[in-house]
């Protein structure tokens, strides 16, 4: 919750939400940093209407202030696995039941290219 209130007055001054997300990219171990920046570089070019802010700490993209995706590296919280997840502002509905997370223990073109589709269809 603190590095929520420390999120929002930053916002509230005008800080720069690019240079956040990269400041916390950079401060994740090499394996999470290095999923961290591929998954900032495909949201930058399948989903540039999203501003890049962090959110509870993680690299996050919003579209109107309001957080569409985010990246959960596994050390955060301990985990054996890194998160890449949705928000319910992303248009993913499928049905009346579909993920809204994805575990990502590696970043191959496979993985790049349904990246690149669910962040189409989330901003979509």
């Amino acid at each position: 919750m603190r590095e929520l209130v420390q999120e929002r007055r930053a916002q509230a001054r005008g800080e720069d939400g690019e240079s956040a997300v990269l400041a916390k990219i950079a401060e994740m171990p090499a394996a999470d940093r290095a999923l961290a920046e591929r998954f900032h570089a495909i949201v930058s070019q399948h989903a540039p209407s999203l501003s890049p802010r962090t959110w509870y700490g993680m690299p996050a993209y919003a579209r109107d202030g309001r957080v569409v995706c985010f990246f959960q590296s596994a050390a955060k919280f301990k985990a054996r696995y890194a998160t890449v997840g949705f928000s319910d502002r992303a248009n993913l509905d499928a049905g009346n039941m579909w993920p809204t997370s994805f575990a990502l223990k590696q970043l191959t073109a496979a993985e790049e290219r349904a990246l690149a589709e669910l962040l189409r269809r989330a901003v979509g």
